[in-house]
């Protein structure tokens, strides 16, 4: 895609936050932000990167009436060398462009997409925190504009790029949370809008974890629209149990977002020799592993917290403790792993298809990475290409 990037440089730097104990979670932004137009009949337009504030946006914005808007999530991190890296940025720019197939919304490049966040992330550098679970937030989004109002696909579309760093997820301890299994609403239905990051879909599972978080719970495990009793989602994340020695997690077939994480922690399992097995999973089945000893853990898996391991799930009058109460060793385990990788900790030890992580300071040399076609270089900030680390050493 041959669009160049203009820059426009803030004159009004803000401060930094003097202590990264104390940063939160989507509250504090950068100087800068990306944009970049699409009009129908000339295509996308106008990218650049440009102080960061409010969009102007007509009251008759289709956004605004229609909710015709998508939207990604992931992390830059900064690794002990005090390089930055990335974590599987084409999976998210692929995942956007099929949201956007989803919502009628104009596809982007997903090179130039990354090839955006990499140039933002450049200029925003010395924003990205230093301390151990924190990282800086990227949030590409894309939203339908104009002026028009009526059912119908938008004319214009604006696609853009805020960074926020954040602090860690588990500021007091990774502490298993209570699950309620969710009987009355429901969040998609296959045919819906399930598998697509809109915000649609998020709205609509407020009042039910409003509900759930005044009865004690921290979160809700969404059933099927169908027949009520297949387990999807909990909350925004994809769940995943560890039943007979395996992982185990719902389908992603329409009504469930394909969750980045969720992808990276079945590869990894896989690349150990722990069973995967994706498929319909009852409740009433979980509650009969769980009476016979078979269902030892469960954990949601996505961007914010990475691994969210489960110790409670209640249904209706009934209740199952996981483990006591406590993390088990494979929800452990996969977020030592998984956090160890995206902040350049573990050594890649070969290629292969799993997790993509590119690095500058080890594992397979960038020339040779190069010569295969796998690495996308973009100078200080590592991207990932398809390589693996060595999962044996936290199991």
């Amino acid at each position: 895609m041959d669009l160049d990037i203009q820059i426009i440089r803030t004159k009004s730097p803000k401060e930094k936050p003097q202590s990264e104990a104390n940063l939160s979670f989507g509250k504090l932004f950068t100087d800068h932000m990306f944009l970049v137009e699409y009009t129908e009949g000339r295509g996308w337009h106008d990218a650049r990167i440009q102080p960061y504030g409010p969009l102007a946006i007509d009251p008759a914005s289709p956004v605004l009436h229609y909710s015709q808007e998508i939207f990604e999530g992931l992390k830059v991190y900064r690794r002990k060398d005090g390089g930055l890296q990335m974590f599987r940025p084409l999976e998210n720019a692929n995942r956007m462009n099929r949201s956007a197939d989803r919502m009628c919304m104009p596809q982007l490049d997903p090179e130039f997409q990354v090839l955006a966040m990499k140039t933002l992330v450049e200029l925003e550098q010395d924003w990205v925190p230093h301390a151990e679970g924190t990282s800086l937030y990227l949030r590409p989004t894309m939203i339908a504009d104009g002026a028009e109002l009526g059912v119908h696909p938008a004319h214009h579309f604006l696609y853009y790029i805020i960074c926020s760093p954040s602090g860690s997820y588990y500021k007091n301890g990774m502490a298993p949370i209570r699950i309620h299994i969710e009987d009355r609403y429901v969040r998609a239905v296959k045919g819906g809008t399930g598998a697509a990051k809109t915000g649609g879909n998020y709205a609509s599972s407020l009042k039910a974890t409003f509900e759930a978080q005044a009865k004690g719970y921290d979160q809700v495990l969404w059933l099927d629209g169908k027949e009520n009793k297949y387990v999807e989602e909990v909350g925004a994340m994809n769940m995943v149990f560890v039943m007979d020695g395996k992982l185990v997690t719902a389908p992603t077939e329409g009504s469930i977002l394909p969750g980045i994480t969720r992808k990276s922690i079945l590869q990894l399992a896989q690349e150990k020799g722990i069973p995967v097995e994706e498929r319909p999973i009852a409740v009433e089945e979980l509650f009969q592993a769980h009476a016979e000893g078979r269902l030892t853990e469960a954990f949601g898996t996505g961007t914010a917290a990475v691994i969210s391991p489960v110790g409670e799930l209640a249904y209706r009058d009934r209740s199952m403790i996981l483990n006591e109460g406590k993390i088990g060793p494979v929800s452990q385990a996969m977020y030592d792993n998984l956090v160890g990788i995206q902040r350049g900790d573990l050594p890649v030890q070969r290629v292969g298809d799993a997790a993509e992580l590119g690095r500058e300071d080890g594992g397979v040399p960038p020339h040779q990475l190069q010569r295969m076609g796998l690495v996308l270089q973009i100078e200080d900030v590592a991207l990932l290409v398809h390589q693996l680390c060595d999962f044996s050493r936290c199991l």
